[in-house]
This record gives structure tokens, sequence and C-alpha cells, in this order.
């Protein structure tokens, strides 16, 4: 179905995220200090609604909204549910941290409006309403990284900007060109037209295009700012730096690759190949001596991108390159939230060191922790090892099968640098670092996000099955 649709139920998940913030920030100027929670407890209903909606839709016929500019698919649909079950798992993260916080309301107005560019990044159908969505995940992110208004809150924010504004200005760029090129900002359209347009331009567009993506990813040549922003944000912020937005960009970096591009006589394929090595390889060896946790769990993040990149690679070549990657953005999702998590309740460890001996203290939150790095390793029973056992599988039959070597080495190095995390915490005989939990709110949400883990990994089969229906076209 490609008729004009203009029913914004259709776009129930964004309409309520969207709402939310505009009435939260409403709120926000007329309750005391102490009932700000109030506008918290709203951006998590509405979380938890579209999340409803989301799946719920997810049955319906694929379809498209607003003419061809915004897909109603499986992809879209489990991008929203990964998106703003994450944002909800971010909200409780904060909630606890902000209490009474003179700028409470507008924490939670600049997450939800960040989230809502995500979600249009996932869904989107047109370059025009593609670069919308990087505009609105961009700027809330900006200033979420300098919330706390500290000198390594300012140094991360005034990098993320200057960064994402070149981006911007390239994927702008990139979108002008290939306008020029095929006549048109549809996806749907430019699969035909830029088929037969001049490979020059063509090549230029999409390279300017990929460019801004891969920051919103914050996979190689777009990654510089990762590391610096996410060790300067506060725990909340940057488990979802490294989480929401990335979702989005890859889910939009799937659907360029399989529409848009796929006819367009390029070896745009090789390209991605070459760029999911870089990420993996430059992440995995940046993060073997870091100390900050922090700043360790943005170079594995960089890492995690070069492997949801391979289905990216062979987007359309093969059964499972769709599955592989919603199935393992959710894996990563919960992983990498619940390794933050961690984080949160120990807010007052901040380097390695200050983990020694602390399974003495917390031996169940440092357990959590075990399941969410080794999860991120891929060890088995975690939903990601059942993830890079999909992408792996989906790398290879699509012609990749170097890639797929490459990766599994990879995999096997970043062992090392987890394992720096997880042995002094266990094998130190000095006492614990941090002797107490400082918010109980993201233990708990440590215990579910390990458990969730293992259990999407043990029942990864029931879902995997839901994630390969077809894309809007």
């Amino acid at each position: 179905m490609t008729g004009m649709n203009e029913n914004p139920l259709d776009l129930l998940p964004e309409v309520l995220l969207a709402g939310s913030a505009v009435l939260g920030l409403l709120l926000g100027a007329w309750l005391p200090r102490h009932r700000q929670w109030l506008t918290g407890v709203l951006a998590s209903s509405a979380c938890a609604g579209g999340t409803v909606a989301a799946a719920l839709a997810a049955g319906n016929p694929v379809k498209t909204a607003f003419g061809q500019s915004f897909a109603l698919d499986t992809l879209t649909a489990t991008s929203t549910i990964v998106i703003l079950g994450a944002t909800l798992l971010v909200l409780a993260l904060a909630m606890p941290r902000l209490h009474g916080d003179p700028r409470e309301t507008e924490f939670y107005v600049l997450l939800q409006l960040a989230a809502a560019g995500a979600l249009m990044l996932a869904g989107a159908q047109d370059l025009l309403l593609l670069a919308s969505g990087y505009v609105l995940a961009s700027v809330p992110a900006y200033a979420l990284a300098g919330f706390r208004k500290d000198g390594p809150g300012t140094e991360a924010a005034l990098k993320f900007y200057v960064v994402g504004a070149l981006f911007g200005v390239l994927m702008l760029t990139g979108i002008t060109i290939l306008l020029a090129a095929g006549r048109t900002t549809s996806y749907v359209t430019l699969r035909t037209e830029l088929a037969q347009a001049p490979s020059g331009p063509v090549a230029a567009g999409t390279l300017a295009l990929l460019a801004g993506v891969l920051f919103k990813a914050g996979g190689v040549p777009g990654h510089f700012w990762v590391p610096d922003t996410i060790q300067g944000s506060s725990a909340p912020v940057a488990a979802f730096l490294t989480t929401i937005p990335k979702t989005g960009a890859l889910a939009a970096f799937y659907r360029l690759a399989a529409v848009p591009l796929r006819d367009a006589g390029l070896p745009w394929a090789d390209l991605v190949a070459v760029l999911s090595m870089a990420s993996m390889t430059l992440g995995n060896l940046a993060a073997f001596f870091q100390q900050d946790v922090k700043r360790l769990l943005a170079y594995s993040t960089i890492s995690q991108v070069g492997y949801l990149m391979l289905p990216v690679a062979v987007a359309g070549r093969t059964g499972l390159d769709q599955q592989a990657l919603l199935y393992y953005l959710a894996g990563f999702a919960l992983t990498n939230l619940g390794a933050f998590a961690v984080v949160c309740a120990l807010g007052q460890a901040r380097t390695i060191d200050d983990y020694r001996g602390s399974a003495r203290a917390h031996p169940a939150l440092l357990a959590c922790l075990v399941v969410c790095l080794l999860g991120l390793v891929g060890t088995p029973p975690t939903a990601v090892f059942l993830g890079k056992l999909e992408v792996f599988t989906a790398a290879i039959d699509g012609g990749y099968a170097w890639l797929a070597v490459v990766a599994a080495v990879n995999t096997v190095a970043s062992l090392f640098y987890y394992l720096r995390w997880i042995a002094p915490a266990f094998l130190a005989r000095e006492p614990a670092g941090v002797s107490q939990t400082t918010s109980r709110t993201a233990a708990a949400i440590a215990y579910g996000a390990a458990t969730g883990s293992v259990l999407l990994g043990l029942l990864g089969g029931t879902f995997l099955d839901a994630l390969s229906g077809p894309l809007a076209r």
C-alpha cells in the first residue's frame, strides 16, 4: 500500500512521545520542585504506551504513512519497541538521581525528544524525513551530554556538537546531491532513479549521506565523539547515547541499503564491509588499556556497531539479514543498559581499580556485570551470542565470509578487556573500592537486564521468526 495516508494514529508511538514532551514541559513550568517527578512518570507512561502500540501494530499489514515518507513494517515496529523500551530503562536510571533537581523536567523532555528523533530515523523512507530525524535526535542529545554543567560535561557536549554539526552538514550535502541525481527524495523512487543516474554524483552523495548516519550510529568514521562524550556525560546519559540513537541510525542504515541503494550499481556493500571491519577493530584495540569504565564501554559500543553493520552489508542478499540485525539490536540494547546500570548503581566507582574486590560487597550486582560484559562478548546463552551467530551466518550467506572471520577474531580479542574489568573484582584481595550501592533502582534494573539478556537468548528462536517481515515499498 503506497497511497496517501495521513492518519496520525499510524504514528501513535511518535505522537505519544512528542505529546508527552510538550505536556511535560508545560507541567514543569507550574509544578513545584518536589513534584517534578510527575513529568518523569508522564514520560515513562508515554514510552510504555508507545511500546504497546508498536507491538500491536507489528501484526498489521506492511504499509506507508504520509505518502511514502514513513514506513510501517517489521523494521520500524521492532526498532520502536527497542528504542522505547530502552528509553524507559534510562528514565528509571535517571529519576532517582534527578529527584528535586531544578532542571528535572528539562532532562525528561530532552530525553523524549532525542528518542523521538531515533524513532523518526528508524521509520524514515524519505531523505528529508531522515534529515529531520537526524536533527531531532542530535540537538537534545547535545544538551543532555552537558546537562551537569561541569567541566567534563561541557567538554563532552562541545565535542559532540562540533562533530555532529560537521557530519550534519555532510549529510545534508549528500541529500542535496542525491536529490539532484535522482530528482526525488523518496526511497522507493530513488531505487529506480539512482540506477540510471551518473555514478559520480551518486557515489559522492551516498558517501556524504552515510557519513551522517554513521555519526549517529557511532561507527567509523563518525566515531570521534563517542569516548570523550560518554566519559564526560552522566552515567544515565551515557547509557542513552550508546544505545537509543544507535538503534535508530542502524535501522535507517539498513533501510537505505535495502531500498534506494540496492540497485545503484556501486560497490557500497564492500564499503560497508570495510567500515564494519574498521569499527570493530578500532573499538576493540582502543578499549584494551582503558581504565575509566565509561570510556571502556564507549569503545565497546564502537566495536558493537562494527558487528551490527554485517547484516547491513548484505542487506537484501539473504533471508537472515533483517532478523539478524533486529535481534542483535534488541540483545545489545538490553545487555549494554545492564552494564551501565551496574555503573549507575556503583556511582563512585569510576575506574577498573575502583572495582577491585567489590564482588565481596556486592556479589549479586557483580554477577550481573559478568553476565552483561560476557554477554557483549557473545557468550552463550545470552542474547548477543545468538545475535552474533545470526549476523555471522548472514554475512557468510551474503558472500562476506572473510568479514565473518574478522568479526570472530575481534570477538575473541574483546574478551581481554572485559576480563580486565571482571577479574580484579572477584580475585583481588583488597577491600572493595566502593562499599555501598548508591542506587537501588539501578541495581534492580541491572538484575532485570541481566536476566532479560539470558531469557532473550534462550527464547531467541521464538523472536527470530517474528522479525523477518518484508520492508515497506
